[in-house]
């Protein structure tokens, strides 16, 4: 989740107005919330990176934004660019208190309040591909809008890093397969509004979650992922660690959170962590 191109000028594209900070403390940060703090900066090398230089001095629930980001880092070492404020571009410090072996439901958590929140906000129809992308669709076609990094911080903490593009135009995307809010035809594009949105969604799935310890089932959380994820009957293809390759039909999520994929012969394997490509439509 990297953001490039930028200026020192918050008003130097009047398309893409700041973020208005105060305000959006003055909505997300309430007694018994838990987001309890939430600071807005104008550039940052990776904002995942601040908040883990700092978790074991902050409480659960510190929101750091960054206009623009330059080193960030994404998912198996990928980088996002975006130009400054075309997007949301944020972490957010939780310290859950449920069994560690369930905290790699995180990302999948986050992915479904955001894509629950946007849709919402800006009106625009959500997927979500397998373990840690927001999809749009731009022509018809399945786009990349946003980006899920969770990372472990010390022994107690995790850092959730969220990546969304926003108002990112077709000239200005990084890939072909990209994509953004606006391009996909959102309603609105005004970021404080989408940002509320995703925070507010983010602390009612992580609260139902947390209240259930971590219980997927319980929780709703994994009926829910199924539901919104593009991936699942697809035949996909997995790019293992250690340079294996498992190809097949996507056909559920496990209690673990892992993609359970069917193979020719008839079997099963269920993979954790890996690149996913999508080979067809759902059948």
């Amino acid at each position: 989740m990297t953001t490039s191109q930028g200026s020192d000028r918050p008003w130097s594209d009047l398309d893409r107005p700041p973020l208005n900070a105060p305000a959006l403390r003055r909505a997300l940060v309430q007694p018994d919330a838990l987001w309890t703090s939430l600071d807005v900066v104008s550039s940052t090398g990776s904002t995942n990176s601040d908040l883990a230089a700092r978790a074991d001095e902050l409480p659960e629930g510190a929101v750091l934004v960054a206009e623009e980001q330059t080193s960030g880092r994404g998912r198996l070492d990928r980088t996002w660019t975006a130009p400054a404020r075309s997007g949301l571009f944020l972490s957010v410090l939780l310290k859950p208190d449920v069994p560690v072996h369930r905290w790699g439901w995180l990302p999948l958590l986050t992915g479904v309040a955001a894509a629950t929140g946007l849709a919402k906000a800006a009106g625009t129809d959500m997927s979500l591909k397998w373990p840690n992308d927001l999809l749009v669709s731009v022509g018809g076609e399945e786009r990349k809008t946003g980006g899920i990094l969770a990372e472990r911080a010390g022994d107690d903490a995790i850092v959730v890093g969220l990546g969304i593009n926003v108002t990112l135009r077709e000239d200005e995307l990084p890939v072909p397969a990209a994509g953004s809010l606006l391009l996909a035809g959102a309603v609105s594009t005004d970021r404080d509004p989408l940002l509320r949105a995703v925070l507010r969604s983010l602390e009612q799935w992580y609260g139902d979650w947390v209240r259930a310890d971590g219980d997927p089932a319980a929780s709703g959380l994994q009926a829910a992922y199924a539901a919104g994820c593009a991936t699942l009957g697809r035949r996909v293809r997995a790019d293992l660690p250690g340079e294996r390759m498992l190809e097949g039909e996507a056909v559920a999520l496990d209690g673990d959170g892992r993609l359970v994929v069917a193979t020719e012969g008839g079997g099963t394997e269920a993979v954790g962590a890996g690149d996913i490509v999508h080979l067809r439509t759902p059948s």
